[in-house]
């Protein structure tokens, strides 16, 4: 089962690219470059019995330069 995704587009930035893409700072790049940011509702608990109680709001940021991912949990509870 996928995760559920929204499309965010004015979070922590103040350019855009023609793609609609966010530019923010890369760690591996060490450069600002675009990227694909969404929030996605992901599972914590590799336990199956809690799995449907233990998912979280997190901001998924992907660079479109080098792939890189960081994932930042929205709700620090």
């Amino acid at each position: 089962m996928s995760p559920f995704v929204l499309r965010i587009d004015a979070m922590a930035t103040t350019t855009a690219t023609n793609d609609e893409s966010i530019v923010e700072e890369c760690p591996e790049c060490e450069s600002t470059t675009a990227h694909d940011v969404s929030v996605q509702i992901l599972t914590e608990s590799a336990d199956s019995e809690n799995a449907a109680y233990s998912r979280e709001p997190y901001r998924v940021s992907v660079c479109q330069t080098c792939g890189t991912e960081e994932r930042i949990r929205m709700n620090n509870a």
